[in-house]
């Protein structure tokens, strides 16, 4: 499987140099605060859709949690990035913490997995800016294949036990037909 992993590393992170912008972009782009701005601007304008409201809100619980965990399995876990390994490889970031999972990855598929069960097209739309976010750590040199598949599993994760623990906290709440008086039916 190393094998495996190292070949796709490889092919990734000497993906051609024009993309370069576009990766860094979705790598460290919320760093920026432009960026970090748009996006509470998008969650707050979603809170306040009915329609969006839930996984807006449920978004903004799952991305913490999601960053939270992969920050534990890192310093639990203390995998090395390819930045310590590979002597050959385009590092286009310098890192010096463990890699254990990609909490980019892990952040943005959490929210995908939110919005696909609440909106369709956001959903898909989100789960399209995880997959490009994963690849881009993996461009950039600061991650491995395998450890973008853990972020993004981790996201997926937490993501549906979000909106299934939010779903079953809604149900309990609702009465159902078998305990609300014949008068109400009417």
């Amino acid at each position: 499987m190393r094998e495996i992993d190292l070949i796709i590393f490889r092919w990734i992170n000497n993906w051609p140099e024009w993309l370069e912008p576009l990766m860094m972009f979705f790598s460290e782009g919320n760093k920026q605060w432009w960026v970090r701005l748009s996006l509470l601007a998008l969650l707050i304008y979603w809170i306040y859709r009915p329609k969006t409201r839930p996984a807006a809100i449920l978004a903004m619980v799952a991305w913490p949690v999601a960053n939270a965990l992969c920050d534990v399995l890192k310093s639990t876990f203390q995998l090395t990035r390819p930045l310590a390994d590979l002597a050959e490889l385009n590092a286009r970031l310098e890192l010096t913490s463990f890699g254990t999972a990609s909490a980019h990855a892990a952040t943005m598929m959490s929210i995908a997995m939110v919005f696909l069960f609440y909106n369709r097209t956001l959903g898909w739309t989100w789960f399209g800016v995880a997959i490009i976010v994963g690849l881009s750590r993996i461009f950039v040199g600061v991650h491995y294949p395998y450890q973008v598949l853990l972020g993004w599993g981790i996201g997926a994760f937490v993501g549906f036990v979000a909106v299934k623990s939010w779903q079953a906290y809604i149900s309990r709440r609702r009465p159902s037909r078998a305990d609300e008086s014949p008068a109400t039916d009417q």
